[in-house]
C-alpha cells in the first residue's frame, strides 16, 4: 500500500526521541518517516505490516525499521489499549552529527542503517542485552542518553542475530487523498477477510471500476488484491494455529477459506510450510515433550 508521511515528534532540547507508552492502541495509518525506529513490543498481539511483509506479532519483539521504510501495528481484534505496551525510539541517521558517520570507529554504523532498510528482527542474546538499555534510556538525562543510544547501535552493528523482513524495493511517496483511499481498502479487508471480499465489493470502497483497482492496487503494492488477502488470511490462519484452541480444518473457514485443500496449498505457498509443521516449529519449539 502507498504509505502517508509521518512527522515524529522530537522533544526540543534533544537529539532523539524514545517513549514508553502504557494502555497505548496502534495507529491504523500506514506510514513512513525519515526516522530509524527502534522498536519493543512490551505487550500485545496482532498483525504487523512492514514494506512487502505480513507478519503476526507477540509479546516481546524487537525490530529495526531504517529509514523511509513503510509499516504499521494492527491489535488482535477486541484487543483494548490496555493491551498493547512498547517501548519507541526515533532517530535520524544524523541524529549524532553529519560527521559521526564519516569517523573510522563508526563504520559499522552506516552498514546498519542500511541493512535496516528492509527491516530487522532482532534476536538471541543482542535482544536481551538491548532491552535493558532501552529501559533505562527512557528516563535517562543528557550524556546518558547518547551513551544508551551508542550502546545500543553497537550491539545492533555488530550482531549477526537478526532476521531481514521485507524485501528491496521502491515505494511511491503519496499524497494524501491517494493515503485515504489505500487506508480505507486496507481497513475494509481486515474487517471483512472472513467473508467472500468480491473484488467488485473492493473496488467499490476504493471508488474505481474493478479493471482500475486491479491495475491500481498492483502499481501501488507490487501484487495483487487477490495475494494480499491471501496473506492477510494466512497470517490470522498462523495465529490461530499458534493458540491451539481450534482445529486445522475449523482454522480454515474461520480465516476466510472456503475449503480445506485451497486452505492447505495456500498456507504451504506463503510460509513454505504445512499447518502441521508450522505448529510444530513454532508452538512446540520451547516445550519438545509435547511434540
Amino acid at each position: 500500500m502507498k504509505p502517508h508521511f509521518h512527522k515524529v515528534p522530537i522533544p526540543s532540547r534533544t537529539s532523539f526521541s524514545i517513549r514508553h507508552d502504557k494502555n497505548a492502541g496502534f495507529g491504523t495509518v500506514w506510514h513512513y518517516h525519515p526516522e530509524l525506529e527502534l522498536h519493543f513490543l512490551v505487550k500485545g498481539k496482532g498483525v504487523r505490516f512492514i514494506g512487502d511483509s505480513i507478519t503476526n506479532f507477540t509479546d516481546g519483539e524487537l525490530i529495526l525499521l531504517g529509514e523511509n521504510l513503510p509499516h504499521t501495528w494492527r491489535a488482535e481484534e477486541g484487543a483494548s489499549d490496555a493491551a498493547v505496551e512498547v517501548i519507541i525510539i526515533h532517530f535520524l541517521p544524523s541524529c549524532l552529527g553529519a560527521d559521526f558517520l564519516l569517523l573510522p570507529e563508526a563504520y559499522q554504523i552506516p552498514k546498519l542503517f542500511e541493512k535496516a532498510k528492509r527491516g530487522l528482527l532482532i534476536t538471541g542474546a543482542a535482544k536481551e542485552k538491548i532491552l535493558p538499555l532501552m529501559r533505562a534510556a527512557v528516563d535517562a538525562e543528557n550524556l546518558d542518553r547518547l551513551i544508551a543510544l551508542l550502546s545500543i547501535l553497537k550491539i545492533l552493528a555488530e550482531t549477526s542475530e537478526y532476521e531481514t523482513i521485507a524485501s528491496a524495493h521502491a515505494f511511491y511517496k503519496s499524497n494524501d487523498s491517494e493515503t485515504l483511499r489505500l487506508n480505507k481498502i486496507y481497513a475494509y479487508t481486515l474487517s471483512n477477510y472472513r467473508s467472500d471480499i468480491s473484488l467488485q465489493d473492493v473496488a467499490a470502497i476504493a471508488n474505481l471500476g474493478i479493471t482500475s483497482f486491479c491495475r491500481y492496487f498492483k502499481l501501488m503494492t507490487k501484487k495483487t488484491y487477490n495475494d494480499f488477502l491471501v496473506e492477510i488470511r494466512i497470517s490470522q490462519a498462523c495465529r490461530l494455529l499458534i493458540e491451539d484452541k481450534l482445529a486445522t480444518e475449523v482454522i480454515c473457514f474461520e480465516c476466510g477459506f472456503n475449503n480445506v485443500s485451497n486452505f492447505y496449498r495456500h498456507f504451504k505457498k506463503v510460509t513454505d510450510m504445512t499447518p502441521l509443521e508450522y505448529k510444530r516449529k513454532y508452538l512446540y519449539k520451547t516445550s519438545p515433550e509435547m511434540i
